[in-house]
C-alpha cells in the first residue's frame, strides 16, 4: 500500500510517498526533471515487496515547495535533510536522469549515507551533455526549474567529475540504449571513474524505468542483494 507524507527540510517542505514494510531496509527513489515521485510508482510497488521504499518529490516538483532556487547541490542537501528528518542512516539510492545527478552528488559528498547507488539514464558530469528534450506528458514542476537544471547539466561544476572517484558505494548504471534521447557515448567514461561500478544497457529509451519497470526493479533487487 502506498502512503503519502510531507517533511520540512530547512525552509523547503518535501512531499514523499512510501511503500513496503516500515521496518524494511530503506531505498530512496529520486525522479527526473519535470517529473515527480509518481514516475517511480510501477518500480516502487515492486521494490516494496522486499524493501521500505521512499520516493521524493524534489524541490520545484510535484507537491513539494517550489522555491525558485534549483541548484542541484541544493537538491542534494534536501535529500540529506530528508534522510536526517526521517532517521534514515544508510540507504540505497536510485536516481533517474536529474535525480541520478542528485544521487551521485550525495554519494560523493556524504559517502557514509549511501550504501548502494543506482543511476538510471543519468547524464555524466562532462561539458556538453543534455537531458532528453522536454519531459513527456504533463509537466508537474515549476517551469523555471527546466532551464536552470538543463544549464547545470550542460556546464557542470568540474568538481562533480573530479569527485566521482570518492564514491565508495557499489554502483549500478542503467542505460536506455539507442532509443534514448540522452547521449549514451560517454556513459562508459563515467562508469570507469567510479571505483566499483557496473554499466548495463536495458533498452527502452530515457524512460526505461517506466517502459520496463519489471526488469528495472529486478536489476535493482539483484544488485542490492548481491
Amino acid at each position: 500500500m502506498e502512503d503519502r507524507s510531507v517533511v520540512d527540510v530547512g525552509e523547503v517542505r518535501l512531499a514523499y510517498r512510501t511503500w513496503g514494510d516500515p521496518f524494511g531496509s530503506p531505498v530512496v527513489l529520486l525522479h527526473g526533471l519535470g517529473g515527480s515521485a509518481a514516475s517511480w510508482e510501477p518500480v516502487a510497488r515492486l521494490l516494496g515487496e522486499e524493501w521500505r521504499v521512499y520516493a521524493l518529490d524534489m524541490r520545484g516538483h510535484g507537491e513539494s515547495d517550489w522555491p525558485d532556487a534549483y541548484a542541484l547541490e541544493e537538491m542534494r542537501d534536501d535529500v540529506l535533510g530528508f534522510l536526517n528528518e526521517c532517521d534514515l542512516d544508510r540507504v540505497g539510492v536510485v536516481g533517474h536522469s536529474m535525480g541520478g545527478v542528485v544521487a551521485y552528488l550525495l554519494a560523493e559528498e556524504y559517502a557514509d549515507r549511501v550504501e548502494r547507488l543506482v543511476l538510471v539514464e543519468t547524464p555524466p558530469p562532462f561539458p556538453g551533455q543534455a537531458l532528453d528534450g522536454r519531459p513527456t506528458g504533463p509537466v508537474d514542476c515549476d517551469e523555471n526549474a527546466l532551464p536552470a537544471v538543463r544549464a547545470q547539466i550542460a556546464a557542470p561544476d568540474p568538481q562533480w567529475e573530479e569527485e566521482l572517484g570518492q564514491i565508495v558505494a557499489p554502483t549500478l548504471m542503467i542505460a536506455g540504449g539507442p532509443e534514448s534521447g540522452m547521449p549514451q557515448e560517454r556513459l562508459p567514461d563515467m562508469a570507469s571513474l567510479i571505483p566499483d561500478c557496473r554499466l548495463i544497457t536495458l533498452g527502452g529509451g530515457h524512460q526505461v524505468h517506466q517502459r520496463h519497470a519489471d526488469e528495472v526493479a529486478q536489476q535493482i533487487t539483484e544488485f542490492f542483494t548481491s
